[in-house]
């Protein structure tokens, strides 16, 4: 009987989230990044090498213990943990098997607008941050959502909000997470997934208890070397494989307007696929416009709210044109050339989104090392993720219910961990999904309300300072 019933609902989560996906999150997320592009003179170009100066002009792998919040940089990097994490591999390898190789178009369209998004989400999160009397930082959506609504609706749609993103990232979402660090390094080390998941959530114990400052010493540090031993790895494939390139960004701009060449049925079918996996698995890659990674970028002491704008601009360009398109061309050039698995387009039985980058790299390193490479990468990347979900959900756990609430809710996200390690439920993540579209209407809202206060901060600044 539960499994009748779970197969019903899980027909029914699909369902709504085929037409949140296909038609609400499309037109949300591109209107929403257009309209910040427009409205701030396409910031995200404007102010480019700005943010990069930021970024890059003082980078330092140990900022030091803040009086309160985080440092620039540290902001950028619990953003960037919370960015870079399953979507950027399992994430992008569902988009491409499902939607074709030219879902990767549609994401890095769906990235280009989400750079103005997320500038607008970074420098809210700033202006209406709340700082209590012992230094700690309480931001986010929720706090602008209360400043553009007023009374009893604003209350409504910042508490619908906090309700999903806890489900969503800090319970849920931190499950699917782990979920995929105990399934790969099972598959490559022969290590039982309860065992990966107790030590787990040991670690996470630990610097869940140390707070917003013992977050932000880890994730400063984590966060550049996971992702420089990811570059160097894909790197190395794509030398290997030099000759594909040119064929592989050919697909890539080929099947974005023919998919059906590629994935089938007609062309209406097709395209709609295509580019709604690219939109889907593209916000829950890099989040702009999902209202998470605000609450880190609230954290950062910065003169300005324009500072961390154009620094948070960076981390889905970090995300999505460096780290997922480098996944991309690795799956792509080693498996849909002519000489790869995916060529005809058939998916060979045991291929699925869970061991598509592992197959990967796999051609060049060798199975097992292909196997162990991915997976260590992939540790990295959903531990530093659940670290910043967790963050998240708390803040808004604290919004909801007060600071006391904060312990409960650490051990509650705790067994979550655990239980993603020890069961794959193809529920909990259509759960997850949903939630995360869920999160972006109310977000979505406030950020067309408050249009004026993020284009007085981009007043005078860039090209036309």
């Amino acid at each position: 009987m539960f499994a009748s019933v779970e197969s019903a609902l899980l027909d029914i989560v699909v369902n709504i989230n085929t037409y949140l996906s296909n038609y609400i999150l499309v037109f949300l997320l591109v209107a929403v990044g257009l309209w910040y592009s427009i409205k701030t003179r396409f910031v995200q170009i404007r102010c480019f090498g700005e943010g990069m100066k930021k970024v890059f002009g003082n980078l330092t792998l140990r900022g030091g213990k803040q009086e309160s919040g985080m440092s620039s940089f540290q902001a950028l990097a619990t953003a960037i943990a919370a960015q870079v994490g399953t979507g950027n591999i399992v994430g992008a390898s569902g988009a491409i098997l499902t939607g074709g190789p030219g879902a990767i178009f549609w994401m890095w369209i769906i990235a280009f607008f989400g750079m103005a998004t997320i500038y607008a989400e970074a420098t809210l999160a700033l202006k209406t941050r709340v700082v209590d009397k012992d230094g700690t930082i309480h931001g986010g959506p929720v706090y602008y959502i209360t400043t553009a609504f007023k009374g009893a609706f604003g209350k409504f749609l910042a508490g619908f909000f906090a309700v999903a993103i806890i489900l969503a990232l800090g319970f849920m979402g931190c499950m699917v997470q782990s979920n995929s660090i105990g399934s790969t390094f099972q598959t490559a080390f022969g290590i039982p997934s309860w065992i990966v998941g107790a030590v787990l959530v040991i670690i996470c114990g630990i610097i869940f208890l140390g707070g917003v400052q013992r977050l932000a010493s880890v994730t400063e540090k984590i966060v550049p070397v996971m992702a420089g031993i990811f570059l160097l790895g894909g790197l190395v494939i794509l030398i290997a494989r030099i000759k594909y390139i040119p064929a592989t960004f050919g697909m890539i701009f080929k099947y974005a307007f023919q998919p059906q060449a590629i994935i089938g049925g007609s062309f209406g079918y097709a395209i709609k696929t295509a580019v709604s996996q690219g939109a889907k698995r593209g916000l829950f890659s890099n989040e702009a416009g999902m209202g998470s990674t605000p609450h880190a970028h609230a954290q950062a002491n910065v003169a300005d709210p324009h500072d961390q704008g154009v620094v948070a601009m960076i981390g889905v360009f970090i995300d999505t044109f460096v780290v997922l398109t480098l996944n991309a061309l690795v799956i792509i050039s080693t498996l849909y050339t002519s000489d790869g698995i995916l060529a005809s387009g058939v998916i060979p039985e045991g291929i699925g989104k869970a061991n598509l980058a592992q197959t990967a790299f796999g051609t060049v390193f060798g199975s097992n090392l292909g196997a162990m490479f991915v997976a260590i990468c992939l540790f990295f990347f959903a531990f530093s993720t659940v670290l910043s979900w967790n963050l998240f959900g708390k803040i808004n756990v604290i919004y909801l219910f007060g600071k006391k609430s904060a312990k409960i809710y650490s051990v509650i996200a705790l067994v979550f961990i655990f239980l993603g390690t020890v069961m794959s439920n193809d529920l909990v993540w259509e759960l997850t999904d949903m939630f995360n579209n869920l999160m972006v209407i109310p977000n979505a809202i406030a950020l067309f309300a408050l249009t004026g206060m993020v284009v007085k901060s981009t007043h005078g600044v860039g090209a036309g300072k």
